[in-house]
């Protein structure tokens, strides 16, 4: 087979296991994203364990679905190849009720609850689930309240992103809305300010983060819609000096994040 004629086999590959990812919210792969669901309160229905893995982390699975009487199958190691849609299952895979969004509200009120300004991250169209998780990941890690993302146009919660957030998710307040930029009206309205990651903007270092704030992201390619653009109270950057002009993501939305926990930590 050509080399040209295999390169187009994986891609078309690779489209198919993104749109199927896509499509699916109810199994988690991977031990640690595994085990962080047993300890939450998310509804594992059943864990399917490759027979023969009976070392290392595996045994923390076993133990906690033990103690939760959750039923536990070994299964060939073929199953799970066939089931997994990240290619990385570790030997097991749980069964789970899909993830149950929250809403703007229990964002806010959660902050609330903390008795600390909301800070909420903005996802404007992130199609990648690798980028999804990571930016959960170190949403968490940086004490985010929240993150909102669009019903449309945006990967939701599914077994890859769960994975990459290496269980994060269970930590986190996601909520799903129609439109991201009467939501955005919303936010305002209770006192947040909007800062949009965007190159034309000011450099992140010299912008206050001290009050609430409401951190919106674009997507890999496109950037943030000029509609939700114009919607932001200031528009940042990060600084670059070298000949690359952008950053992936869940990268630049990491750095921010982390210069918002910075200030907050002063």
């Amino acid at each position: 087979m050509g080399k040209e004629k295999r390169k187009n086999i994986e891609k078309n590959i690779s489209k198919k296991q993104i749109v199927k990812d896509v499509m699916r919210e109810d199994i988690i792969e991977g031990r640690n994203a595994v085990i962080e669901a047993l300890k939450s309160d998310r509804t594992v229905e059943q864990i399917l364990v490759a027979k023969g893995e009976m070392k290392g982390s595996i045994n923390v699975v076993l133990g906690l679905a033990k103690e939760k009487g959750i039923v536990v199958k070994n299964v060939e190691k073929a199953k799970l190849d066939d089931m997994s849609l990240t290619a990385s299952h570790q030997g097991v895979i749980a069964k789970v009720t899909p993830y149950n969004y929250f809403e703007v509200k229990d964002i806010i009120d959660y902050a609330k609850s903390k008795d600390e300004k909301p800070f909420i991250i903005i996802l404007d169209e992130i199609e990648d689930p690798h980028n999804f998780g990571s930016i959960i990941r170190t949403a968490e890690v940086c004490g985010a309240h929240g993150i909102i993302i669009p019903k449309r146009k945006n990967v939701g919660v599914t077994p890859t992103v769960y994975k990459t957030s290496a269980g994060a998710t269970e930590h986190m307040r996601i909520a799903k809305v129609t439109n991201i930029n009467s939501t955005i009206d919303e936010l305002k309205e209770l006192g947040l300010w909007v800062y949009g990651a965007d190159m034309s903007g000011e450099v992140c270092y010299n912008v206050d983060f001290s009050g609430a704030v409401a951190l919106v992201i674009g997507s890999e390619g496109r950037g943030i819609s000029k509609l939700t653009k114009e919607k932001c109270d200031v528009l940042i950057k990060i600084p670059m000096v070298g000949k690359i002009t952008s950053l992936n993501a869940s990268v630049a939305g990491g750095m921010l994040m982390y210069e918002v926990l910075k200030q907050k930590l002063k």
